[in-house]
């Protein structure tokens, strides 16, 4: 009888140990059918769940799997790619409002009652329209290397666009687009986290490569500024907790964009990380981790 119940208790650790020792390197792609669309997501660590929403063009394979793995010290982080993005069916409104009507049924589909929301870059943008619309959703966000809605004093520099918009992207180009290639840690940075994304083979295969593609988010963005729905203002009201995390030298979403309102939010506060541009996470990926796991878990 000794020996059933030995046997019993193998079986239930192993699954479990399995489960804990899952990275973001190696989990598999699971799907759920959102309106009628199958939508890939990946789903790593135990605990409140961290959704999080990716940047122009980013796939499910251009996180950097440090990242995650350190966010998910104590967190369920589930990642996701959008409609028509990466391993997602179906095609990107050009719209964040509706994009984010899509990602609230995405939460409901996995059974998410609450969650706290990490965005970079085009995803802070949409993690900013989400919480203004889906407010009831979302414990605490998490805005990275990202602009807030309406007019913005500091634009993208032109050359940042120009490599942001090529097919394929190489390190020469990771290095201006995410990190700082003025300084040596940021490079060395650059080509370490880069590695680390790619160990995962067929990364290229899933980043959206063509104009027509772009323009998708282009538009949607384009709307965002323009911020008829009056998203700026709603974030001055808002309730939710929020940590904007930048880069100190980010040529995309210049953090100083943020100074003019970042006081006006009844609870968000600013942290911006050294030398380094718009990928802080990426670059510091422990350190930008801690930051959050610590933002999300304090009382406020």
């Amino acid at each position: 009888m000794k020996y059933a119940f030995a046997l019993f208790m193998l079986l239930v650790w192993l699954p479990s140990q399995a489960f804990a020792n899952e990275s973001a390197a190696t989990v598999e792609t699971k799907f759920v059918e959102v309106d009628g669309v199958k939508l890939g997501y990946r789903d790593i660590g135990a605990g409140n769940a961290l959704v999080m929403f990716n940047r122009l063009r980013g796939t499910l394979d251009t996180w950097d799997p440090a990242f995650l793995d350190a966010l998910a010290k104590g967190h369920r982080v589930i990642i996701v790619d959008y409609p028509g993005v990466g391993y997602s069916d179906g095609t990107l409104t050009p719209d964040m409002a509706v994009v984010a009507d899509t990602m609230a049924d995405f939460t409901k589909a996995l059974d998410l009652k609450t969650f706290d929301l990490v965005g970079w870059s085009w995803g802070g943008a949409l993690a900013q329209v989400f919480l203004v619309k889906h407010p009831e959703l979302v414990d605490r966000a998490v805005l990275m290397g990202t602009n807030p809605p309406g007019a913005v004093e500091h634009r993208m520099r032109e050359d940042w666009f120009k490599l942001a918009v090529k097919p394929v992207n190489d390190l020469k180009d990771e290095e201006t687009l995410f990190f700082d290639p003025a300084f040596k840690e940021s490079l060395a940075a650059a080509k370490a986290s880069r590695n680390r994304i790619y160990a995962r083979p067929g990364v290229t295969e899933h980043i959206p490569s063509t104009m027509d593609e772009f323009k998708l988010f282009f538009v949607a963005a384009q709307k965002y500024h323009e911020d008829k729905e009056g998203v700026r203002d709603a974030l001055t009201k808002s309730t939710v907790p929020m940590l904007v995390l930048g880069g100190a030298n980010d040529p995309s979403t210049k953090v100083d964009n943020w100074f003019p309102l970042v006081r006006k939010i009844p609870r968000a506060q600013l942290v911006i990380l050294p030398r380094t541009g718009h990928g802080p996470q990426h670059q510091y990926p422990d350190l930008a981790a801690a930051y959050i796991r610590s933002f999300l878990t304090q009382p406020l």
